[in-house]
């Protein structure tokens, strides 16, 4: 028997499980295809690692009623420090400036996911089809004929929109033969939990090295993550440390401005690279998430960009639902192709940019880069602008 979806979201991460809900209670039929079983740990997307969610994205987690279950377990973000080793350079970023209860939100994504996935077993509309992987795709005039392996069982499902949220190593889109197009960094981002000597006031670190970008985000319980990007045969040496020759190696990097660093956890790793779908639509599919873009996370943009895809996609479908049309003709995925791949491309520059510009070692970029963030910081126009943005405003 062929099961018969409005919408088929492949892959239930951060981003594909947030969709589900989001248009759950609208009248459509919603399948969402994941390949490991529910509430596994291993779930990629379910990790120790911590995210930083923009103020702008926290109103979105609002519009779908998700963020008075977050609320309690988030820490606030009220300051921004930024600055580069060795140099002149800082700039500071602060909520009352902006007006805003707080710029972010550092939440981990283990936390993220058992909210999401608590949610989803509420969804009525919403079958879950996991564990699952897509083998086959069709494309007809008026829907997508998916083909679904579950262990030894073989199952055919039709769906008028097709989407693939199956994060950076996406198989679907390969399926789909879209090609994707980037680069590695040869960077490696180590990351842990970190106890501060002196409290961090709500305040997130970025420091600029020689080596990479360095950052301490804030934690409700008084400790913080660390995000220390190294190179590969650095990566290889810090792994081997101990933790107090661990905690004397990234002060070096950070400085004292949170006092002598106490402890550090669990250190859990993963390589740096930028990739993007060259097209983010296709014949009633749309590309959403890590799966159209994996960015580095030096200005902390992939999942904060991965929830304005869903936002946009979102006011698509239901704007198409609305007025009786097919969510998944072209016309319903023309605007969300317009609004994200200029957006996409937007931030990709702009992040590949920043780690271009601060891991130079020309003493012209050194000093321009340092000359900029003291008139970053002095300049207020300016400074809003690019926070708005940054906060997904």
């Amino acid at each position: 028997m062929t099961q018969t979806y409005d919408l088929l979201i492949v892959g239930g991460g951060l981003v594909g499980a947030s969709l589900a809900i989001a248009l759950h209670g609208h009248g459509l039929r919603i399948g969402l295809v994941e390949a490991r079983p529910l509430g596994d740990p291993g779930q990629p997307s379910y990790d120790d690692r911590a995210l930083a969610l923009s103020y702008g994205s926290r109103q979105i987690l609002e519009s779908i009623q998700l963020w008075p279950q977050l609320a309690e377990q988030v820490a606030p973000i009220r300051q921004i420090h930024i600055s580069d080793q060795g140099h002149f350079g800082c700039a500071r970023i602060t909520a009352d400036q902006e007006q805003v209860p707080a710029l972010g939100y550092v939440l981990p994504a283990r936390q993220l996911g058992r909210v999401l996935w608590q949610q989803l077993h509420q969804c009525h509309d919403v079958s879950l089809l996991t564990p699952a992987q897509v083998t086959s795709v069709q494309h007809m005039p008026d829907q997508v004929q998916v083909r679904l392996q579950q262990g030894d069982r073989t199952s055919s499902l039709t769906t008028r929109l097709l989407v693939a949220a199956d994060g950076s190593d996406s198989r679907l889109r390969e399926q789909l033969q879209i090609p994707a197009t980037g680069w590695d960094y040869h960077q490696i981002a180590v990351v842990a939990s970190i106890t501060p000597g002196r409290p961090h006031a709500d305040t997130a670190y970025q420091r600029f090295t020689p080596f990479g970008p360095v950052a301490l985000l804030p934690h409700r319980a008084g400790h913080c993550t660390l995000i220390w990007t190294l190179h590969p045969e650095q990566h290889a040496q810090v792994l081997q440390y101990n933790d107090a020759q661990f905690c004397a190696a990234f002060q070096r990097q950070f400085g004292y401005r949170l006092g002598v660093l106490q402890r550090v956890g669990k250190r859990h790793s993963y390589p740096l690279r930028l990739c993007r779908a060259q097209q983010i639509v296709a014949q009633r599919t749309a590309i959403i998430g890590n799966a159209a873009h994996t960015l580095h996370p030096i200005a902390g943009q992939g999942l904060n960009l991965g929830l304005r895809d869903l936002n946009t996609l979102v006011d698509s479908v239901l704007a198409a639902q609305g007025a009786g049309r097919d969510i998944g003709a072209a016309d319903c995925l023309s605007q969300y192709q317009s609004v994200c791949q200029r957006e996409h491309q937007r931030v990709a520059q702009a992040t590949d940019g920043l780690v271009r510009l601060f891991t130079s070692p020309l003493r012209s970029l050194q000093w321009a880069r340092n000359i900029g963030l003291l008139a970053f910081d002095h300049l207020s126009p300016v400074k809003h602008a690019l926070a708005r943005t940054a906060m997904g405003l």
